[in-house]
């Protein structure tokens, strides 16, 4: 019977309680797989927690106590750290969008679309952490910004405030600044740096259009405009400011057109 096998709630849940993190990235991988394999239900019979599993290091800081990036272990292991950490708290926000909204939502393809996300960036992390190696250092080497998981806190009873805020903000905004950092990479001489942040910008491209579309079919099934229910949830719940510049080509291919940021963005 279907019933009998375990649930897609437990089984995320577990993955987000993990506080080691290469056992978080095999367990985010395992649920994913699990997932895709039709050996996990679609049953939400467990609350998600609400705060992950975190690691002893590194330590959390408030963004105004992060060390200068040049002062932390070398810019360029700073650099990458911090790259590790966004990646690291992105696994837990698209565990956390699959478990805490998926029987809402009531479609499977949204639990699908973010168990895919968390995977992705499970691999994302273990790359960076990899290459953090080859520099004699690891995550958890340096205090990270202890503020990633805000977004989280504050959407967790809307999902449209949830998909308003992390895919079509948090994870855009990484098509804005990837290529730029990828471009300086690789005139550093770092190659293999350079392929990672080419394959996350790629990866993150598909994340935003799973945000896109999930918001947009939110959107109207409460009879809403999707550009301006986005920007009423993003004035509401998003603390920071959405401002240029912007990848103009790489939104429109994830499904964020003009329509959504081009007139609001200096506003914010």
């Amino acid at each position: 019977m279907r019933d009998a096998l375990p649930s897609v709630a437990g089984a995320i849940r577990a993955a987000l309680l993990e506080t080691d993190p290469h056992a978080k990235v095999m367990k985010t991988r395992t649920v994913a797989r699990d997932w895709r394999m039709g050996r996990l239900s679609h049953r939400f019979d467990v609350a998600m927690p609400d705060e992950p599993g975190r690691p002893e290091r590194p330590e959390l800081l408030p963004p105004g106590q992060m060390p200068r990036r040049g002062k932390a272990g070398g810019g360029r292991i700073a650099l990458w750290h911090s790259f590790a950490h966004i990646e690291f708290v992105a696994i837990d926000l698209a565990l956390d969008m699959a478990g805490r909204f998926g029987e809402e939502m009531g479609d499977r393809a949204f639990v699908s679309d973010f168990l895919a996300v968390a995977a992705d960036e499970a691999m994302h992390f273990a790359l960076i952490d990899r290459h953090l190696r080859t520099m004699g250092s690891q995550y958890g080497a340096l205090p990270a910004h202890g503020g990633l998981w805000e977004a989280a806190s504050a959407t967790r009873a809307d999902v449209a405030g949830r998909l308003a805020v992390v895919p079509m903000v948090l994870e855009a905004r990484a098509l804005d600044v990837t290529p730029s950092t990828l471009e300086r990479v690789r005139a550093g001489g770092d190659e293999r740096g350079a392929r990672i942040l080419e394959r996350i910008l790629d990866d993150e491209i598909r994340h935003v259009r799973f945000g896109a579309n999930h918001f947009a079919a939110v959107a109207t099934k409460r009879g809403e405009t999707p550009s301006i229910l986005w920007k009423t949830l993003v004035n509401h719940y998003f603390r920071g400011k959405v401002k240029p510049p912007f990848n103009d080509s790489a939104r429109a291919a994830a499904g964020l057109s003009l329509e959504f940021y081009g007139d609001l963005a200096p506003d914010f």
